[in-house]
């Protein structure tokens, strides 16, 4: 059983960086590709970036490319979501999960999930 926690979010204003962490525990954090999704009031969750186990590929939904860089540090057992030149549309909730499978869009095949932090982008 993996536990994730999330930290990092808050307020900013637009064009302004944040950047998020994710912290694992209870698993072996390497095996897992890691991804993270974000959910604004009155959607549905959406992908953002995903990352495999080495660290090595990651992958960024169109909204987000050039602005986002997603890292993981094995050693420490996190993943962190680096988001410059923020926009009020990147308001969300965002959540880190953990896939056993290989890095994926798909948020169904994302094993665990923290329970997200407020990232909340003002005009």
């Amino acid at each position: 059983q993996v536990q994730l926690v999330e930290s990092g979010g808050g307020l900013v204003q637009a064009g302004g960086s944040l950047r998020l962490s994710c912290a694992a525990s209870g698993g072996t954090f390497v095996n897992y590709a890691m991804g993270w999704f974000r959910q604004a009031p009155g959607k549905e969750r959406e992908f953002v970036a995903h990352i495999s186990w080495s660290g090595g590929s990651t992958y960024y939904a169109d909204s987000v490319k050039g602005r986002f860089t997603m890292s993981r540090d094995n050693a420490k057992n996190t993943v962190s979501l680096q988001m410059n030149s923020l926009k009020p549309a990147d308001t969300a909730v965002y959540y880190c999960a953990a896939s056993w499978s290989i890095p994926t869009t798909r948020a169904l095949l994302y094993d665990y999930w923290g329970q997200g932090t407020q990232v909340t982008v003002s005009s």
